[in-house]
């Protein structure tokens, strides 16, 4: 592959758009306008502290997961019309493994903010941007270690790192005005 930069970033996008697309369609049919929310956590509590709360549901887990998984399986076949370069296939390891790495990874957050005394929606700096990002990659490297490997060059690890808060910011002000989330951070 090309290391210039405009194939590296075309690249880093492609290989994270399954944990992209998980996050926020996780949010969007997760929430009150589909019916009835029922939360992940079932409402339990450790030391009196929610585990996850009310902002992870079941419907939006599920939704999230079957999005994200659509969009890398959408993507392995497009790359049969692409070619080569910046736009690969995904294993079905990898398929599954972005997208539950990315709501797991926005899980573990949710979980460590409780614990820590921060309410829902309150900001926690670079975790809430990429937490998903070390979930994705944490749970692919265990069940797709040589695509990952092979895929995920130190180039592109760095743009990712660098785009990632920037289209959080974006997507979640975009999420913000369309009434999905309560904070526009």
């Amino acid at each position: 592959m090309d290391d210039g930069i405009l194939s590296v970033t075309a690249s880093a996008l492609w290989l994270m758009l399954p944990a992209y697309i998980a996050n926020p369609t996780a949010a969007f049919f997760g929430g009150e306008r589909f019916g009835k929310v029922v939360p992940l956590d079932m409402g339990k509590t450790i030391h009196g502290k929610r585990i996850l709360g009310d902002g992870k549901t079941v419907r939006g887990t599920a939704s999230g997961l079957a999005c994200g998984i659509l969009t890398a399986v959408l993507q392995t076949e497009a790359t049969r019309y692409l070619g080569t370069g910046a736009f690969v296939a995904f294993p079905p390891a990898a398929m599954i493994c972005m997208p539950a790495g990315a709501l797991l990874g926005d899980m573990a957050k949710s979980f460590l903010k409780r614990r820590l005394g921060y309410e829902r929606g309150a900001a926690l700096l670079l975790a809430d941007q990429l937490d998903f990002v070390a979930g994705a990659w944490a749970l692919t490297y265990i069940f797709a270690r040589g695509w990952f490997e092979a895929v995920f060059s130190f180039p592109v690890v760095i743009v990712v790192l660098i785009v990632t808060p920037l289209l959080h910011r974006l997507t979640n002000k975009l999420g913000y005005m369309i009434k999905v989330k309560k904070e526009p951070w």
